[in-house]
């Protein structure tokens, strides 16, 4: 799973995961080693087959959550999937709609505990789903471009649907105001600092360089030194990861409490959360595309 929600720290590219049942040094299972048909799998078998050895020590790509807990629980579901017959393009059909369907329930005129929660735990799946289908395709040996292009999609939607959702949420209700387009900010800032990631490997590729720069982690260090350094600031404060949809679900949750809690007048919590995170997704968007221009990325 790479880090589906996470907002890139400026001048980090994420390196993909290996193709096929490729496997990082270290052992594994060898690509041509026969294993057992989708509806005879163990959970021990997708292990095996489905989750590269060390993934979860792959810090720049898997995410916190799925170190600390999804990984050992996903392949309990990704065998479910497989005797279900899910194909790993279904699975990440599934893991879209719930990342979308997140955004959807925060933004109800409802009750924001009762919504933030729901949210919280559709985001949840999200993460499971995300981490299911990779391991599903990897078992099935059906990896393919069009799944990691629906898998950068899906990542796409679910930030974007969930910050508008909390615009909503602070809005108190489906209806235009400051607060919504807020949340439309903050959502346009998400897309665009992936949008930048993404689009130094279409202008390689259009350039016709290789996707990845040579120099590995000092071609992504800023030439300048104050560049770096503020880029090395704001990766070891990792502000940006609140516009992550995992770790903001968990912060829509937590302010809807706080509003409780407190019996404020009017969503308080909430509104100092969409302000936060909207001042973040603008900043990072501007720190983002200064980063990637001051590095080798585009050499």
């Amino acid at each position: 799973m790479s880090r589906p929600m996470e907002a890139e720290i400026p001048g980090r590219s994420r390196t993909p995961e290996p193709p096929g049942d490729a496997e990082p040094p270290g052992g594994g299972p060898a690509d041509g080693e026969p294993r057992p048909h989708r509806k005879g799998a163990s959970v021990a078998d997708v292990r095996r087959y489905g989750q590269p050895p060390g993934l979860k020590d792959r810090r720049n790509e898997e995410h916190w959550a799925g170190r600390l807990y999804m990984r050992d629980l996903s392949p309990y579901f990704a065998w479910i999937a497989l005797r279900l017959g899910f194909s790993p393009n279904q699975l990440t059909y599934l893991m879209m709609l719930s990342g979308v369907a997140a955004g959807v329930v925060v933004s109800l005129p409802a009750s924001p505990l009762w919504t933030a929660l729901a949210g919280a735990v559709l985001i949840q799946l999200y993460l499971l789903l995300d981490c299911v289908d990779g391991e599903v395709a990897r078992y099935l040996k059906q990896t393919s471009v069009a799944g990691v292009f629906l898998d950068r999609i899906g990542h796409y939607l679910s930030e974007v649907s969930l910050l508008i959702g909390l615009g909503f949420m602070a809005q108190g209700g489906w209806e235009s105001g400051g607060w919504a387009e807020l949340g439309l900010v903050a959502a346009l800032g998400a897309a665009l600092i992936k949008a930048e990631t993404d689009n130094v490997v279409v202008a390689r590729v259009k350039s016709g360089l290789p996707a990845d720069p040579s120099g590995g982690d000092r071609a992504l260090r800023p030439r300048s030194t104050g560049i770096a350094l503020a880029r090395q600031a704001a990766s070891m404060l990792r502000f940006h990861r609140i516009i992550g949809a995992v770790e903001l679900s968990l912060l829509i949750l937590a302010a809807a409490v706080v509003d409780r809690v407190f019996g404020t007048d009017g969503p308080v919590a909430v509104r100092a959360l969409m302000v936060a995170v909207a001042a973040v997704a603008v900043l990072q968007t501007l720190l983002h595309l200064v980063s990637i221009l001051a590095s080798r990325r585009l050499k």
